[in-house]
């Protein structure tokens, strides 16, 4: 029995036990490259980690929970060896956003829910790599993801601007209410503070445009946290992170309120989509810049296991961080041993400097996060989403405009958005373009109305039908062909040019069906050309393909022409012969 088992281990254990393939990638060189990128990444984890979890609603320290064992659960079970797992931006502020119709900042209920929002999608997550369904990702389109992050990014600004400036801040709510609530707060302003925010987000820039290598957060930091403590900032009324807890892990099991499921359910779907498509755009580069391969599926039961742990560990939603992502590329790390140095780094740090990081001002981590979200703004995509259809232009914007007008619940943003794009899909193929073909003088088949061509013969007229044919057209496809047999009555044939139709489903199956015996009684004949080998199957298994079979088999149209026009008193001459330039 155990012989017979032993090929089915093999091919399991890659996907249940990813980072065994490790060992076959660490060498001497790979491994020194790998802890010091490791402590690298290390160095950003830590300010981000708790700027993040400011913005999440939760205390700054639980970001470093979050940095910790989820970050080496998920460098383990994924399949990118430079996506590093742990707090984000995006994720901290849909963790902000699901939470706050139903608890307050920084509350233990808060702290809950956000640990049960971790455990639904995480859950989720892991459920949808199993099923193998990462390529289901690929509805949301770029218009509307690129509509959503802009908007995130612009509720985010207005979420830490009250923090930098040292005002007090009312949580998430719509950003104009947002907007018109700091401008009355600006006479309010906390100098102390908005001088260091300002000195941050100036400092930041800077590093970003001359040191880009650098570990600039840190660095600004550690650099400004010095400068609060000696012009005595806490004591000027400036807000810190505050102690740290004692207790470095919080291992637990995640305390859920059930009832509340069903209003976190929705965000949770989200932050799980959202979540893994940010990822899914570092593996993707990654994989491009370093010939290595990924697999979606794989890393969504990362991703979705490392949001388990952060449930376990009394955290909130973790994800992959594109930013830290890039710090481990540009690191050249080659495995996900990497991440787990970086991991273990921070923890080196929170045992070693507590103190420290209790004194780092709250402005400086706001400055961060705001250096950080600029980065995603961006108008180019929903412009060019404009100028390649307006569907696309539409949903980006729709979605763009509901994730403000909502917020905080933004998850209604991007639903809109995702549900706007697929019913103008749906309605874009209800109405599949349909052409009456004639003779280009370039010997091909073209639109006779767009331009000028006569029909084939008087009494043969070649429809041509470009999308699959499906329950959504097929009536469009049926009013086609009784709307060109009654505006040409003297049609005797009709010649269906079928190289366009890639799949057909029953409803289409009924449509020739009733198209045939409508002809047949009608004593006109239905032939067909270009017909697709997967919808001969269809139509072999419905029985249709015995009734269309003598005249359904021609290749192209001037197939077609050689056998259909003698019997109508024309001549089956062969296509124009093209020479050079007359292609």
């Amino acid at each position: 029995m155990l012989p017979a088992l032993t090929p089915t281990l093999r091919q399991l254990l890659p996907r249940l036990l990813p980072f065994l393939a490790w060992r076959r990638q660490l060498d001497a060189a790979t491994l020194r490259t790998d802890l010091l990128a490791g402590f690298t990444v290390a160095l950003v984890a830590v300010p981000q980690a708790l700027a993040y979890a400011q913005l999440a609603g939760l205390p700054a320290y639980v970001g470093l929970y979050a940095s910790l064992l989820p970050s080496i659960v998920g460098a383990l079970w994924g399949s990118s060896a430079q996506l590093n797992t742990g707090p984000v931006a995006l994720t901290s502020l849909l963790t902000a956003s699901a939470l706050s119709p139903l608890a307050l900042p920084g509350s233990e209920t808060w702290l809950m829910l956000a640990v049960q929002l971790a455990l639904l999608a995480g859950i989720l997550q892991v459920a949808f790599g199993a099923l193998r369904l990462a390529h289901f990702a690929d509805l949301l389109s770029h218009p509307v993801l690129h509509g959503f992050i802009n908007a995130c990014s612009l509720l985010i600004c207005a979420a830490q601007l009250p923090t930098l400036l040292g005002v007090g801040a009312a949580g998430q709510r719509p950003f104009i209410e947002a907007i018109v609530d700091l401008a009355l707060a600006l006479p309010d302003i906390h100098l102390p503070s908005a001088a260091l925010g300002g000195a941050a987000i100036v400092l930041l820039a800077a590093q970003r445009r001359y040191l880009p290598r650098w570990p600039g957060v840190l660095i600004v930091v550690a650099a400004l946290s010095s400068v609060a403590w000696l012009t005595g900032f806490e004591a000027d009324g400036g807000r810190v992170v505050g102690t740290l807890p004692e207790q470095v892990f919080a291992f637990a099991l995640p305390r859920a309120d059930w009832a509340q499921t069903t209003d976190l359910l929705p965000a949770a779907f989200v932050l799980a989509l959202v979540s893994f498509i940010e990822a899914m755009s570092s593996c993707k580069l990654a994989s491009a810049r370093t010939g290595q391969r990924w697999n979606g599926n794989q890393e969504l039961i990362g991703q979705g296991l490392a949001k388990l742990t952060a449930a376990a560990c009394q955290a909130y939603p973790v994800s992959g961080s594109f930013g830290r992502s890039a710090f481990l590329l540009n690191a050249g790390a080659r495995t996900g041993l990497a991440s787990v140095v970086g991991a273990l780094v921070v923890l080196a740090a929170l045992l070693a400097v507590p103190g420290p990081i209790a004194h780092i001002p709250r402005p400086v981590l706001a400055a961060v996060i705001l250096v950080t979200v600029a980065g995603l703004l961006s108008v180019h995509p929903l412009r060019d989403a404009w100028r390649s259809g307006r569907d696309d232009g539409l949903a980006g914007s729709v979605c763009f405009v509901a994730t403000l007008a909502f917020a905080p619940r933004v998850e209604i943003g991007i639903l809109a958005g995702l549900l706007l794009s697929l019913a103008l899909l749906i309605y874009r193929s209800m109405k599949p373009r349909v052409a009456l073909l004639g003779r280009h003088p370039d010997g091909t088949w073209r639109d006779a109305e767009r331009f000028g061509l006569a029909p084939a013969h008087p009494q043969l007229s070649i429809l041509r039908f470009d999308g699959p044919l499906h329950f959504v057209n097929a009536a469009t496809f049926e009013d086609a062909v009784l709307a060109t047999c009654r505006d040409h009555p003297q049609t005797r044939t009709l010649l269906l040019s079928c190289a366009g139709i890639n799949a057909i489903d029953a409803s289409g199956i009924d449509a020739l069906r009733r198209i045939n015996r409508q002809l047949e009684a009608d004593g006109r004949l239905l032939a067909c050309c270009g017909l697709k080998k997967q919808v001969i199957d269809v139509m072999e298994r419905t029985g249709l393909w015995p009734h269309l079979v003598p005249h359904a088999g021609y290749r192209t149209e001037d197939d077609a022409l050689q056998q259909l026009l003698p019997p109508l008193g024309g001549i089956g001459a062969a296509p124009p012969v093209r020479r050079g330039l007359e292609w």
